[in-house]
């Protein structure tokens, strides 16, 4: 084991240190209370937004909360970053928050995005044969195995009267998914928004079928166990600013456009057709949502992608 600077100090801390530590008076509660730290995780979406804004420090600032923040490329990279707690709050898709919790993350579910369904879909060639959700028996589907729209493939197909094996799964990422769909080496994409924007306007696909009247297609925001049971007046007022932000960019969709497309690196009228079918609005996480994560998480579980039943109440510091 490396001691280095940081171990040494530990050290002292714990012998010496803790000692010397001891003898000093006790600091009042409300003094320690104003140094709390809220380490935020964000992708590049709404937090970034508020990030830039700046008005979360400023609601927390009277609380004695100063904040860090640290960019992350995915969902699942953020979870890996609260179990081993170098974050306090984060946001992410459906899917990665049951392999976390099936994996003994200590997740808490502090809020949830209203459903937004359409921003997930089936995209096929412009002039593909398949015309139909039926027509896909026997085709290759690319998708991101474990993720949202592994889910709504399931549940769509279900809802058309086909079986999961009755499609040849093609695990692939985003960006290796939009090369093999180019290429032709697939017969369909199951994709979300802004990947589903780009390739209906770069690559000409149709959407064959959204999730609309299929599943609901939320994001969530999470913290820990322990960080939201022990500050609830920052989770309060973090939701709060997100929902502000949320509802402004329901009521400014071209100035909204106009800031995620140099956020996501995209071109305007592509992140134009993406924020247009967004819908938006954050609240807290309420029981039916999280029945909504349950069966989710009991399809998985069904499909052998975790490996354990999971309950996912016991990921809620409460819901009523």
């Amino acid at each position: 084991m490396t001691f280095d600077v940081s171990n040494r100090r530990r050290f002292v801390l714990s012998g010496v240190g803790a000692a010397a530590l001891a003898s000093l008076p006790s600091l009042p509660a409300q003094a320690q209370q104003t140094n709390r730290v809220f380490r935020v995780g964000h992708q590049k979406g709404f937090l970034s937004l508020l990030k830039g804004r700046g008005t979360l420090e400023q609601r927390l600032a009277p609380l004695g909360v100063k904040i860090s923040w640290t960019e992350f490329t995915a969902g699942p990279v953020q979870l890996e970053a609260l179990n081993v707690g170098s974050i306090d709050f984060g946001d992410v898709g459906e899917a990665p928050p049951i392999f976390a919790q099936a994996a003994g993350a200590p997740l808490a579910y502090v809020a949830a995005t209203v459903p937004r369904p359409a921003t997930e879909a089936v995209l096929v060639p412009k002039d593909s044969a398949i015309k139909s959700v039926a027509d896909l028996k026997g085709k290759k589907v690319a998708y991101n195995k474990g993720s949202n729209v592994h889910y709504f493939l399931v549940k769509l197909l279900e809802k058309n009267g086909l079986k999961y094996e009755d499609v040849q799964s093609v695990f692939l990422p985003p960006a290796d998914a939009r090369a093999a769909f180019e290429k032709g080496a697939v017969d369909a994409w199951v994709i979300w928004d802004p990947f589903l924007a780009a390739a209906e306007v770069g690559l000409h696909g149709r959407i064959l079928a959204d999730a609309t009247g299929v599943v609901n297609n939320r994001a969530y925001y999470f913290s820990t166990l322990d960080y939201a049971a022990k500050n609830a007046d920052v989770i309060k007022i973090v939701i709060e600013e997100i929902n502000k932000l949320d509802q402004w960019g329901s009521a400014h969709r071209d100035a909204l456009a106009a800031e995620f497309a140099p956020l996501w690196g995209l071109p305007k009228p592509v992140v134009d057709r993406s924020v247009t079918r967004q819908v938006y609005g954050t609240g807290p996480i309420t029981r039916a949502i999280l029945q909504e994560q349950q069966v989710i998480a009991d399809t998985f579980f069904n499909l052998k992608l975790i490996p354990k039943k999971i309950n996912v109440l016991e990921a809620a510091v409460n819901a009523g």
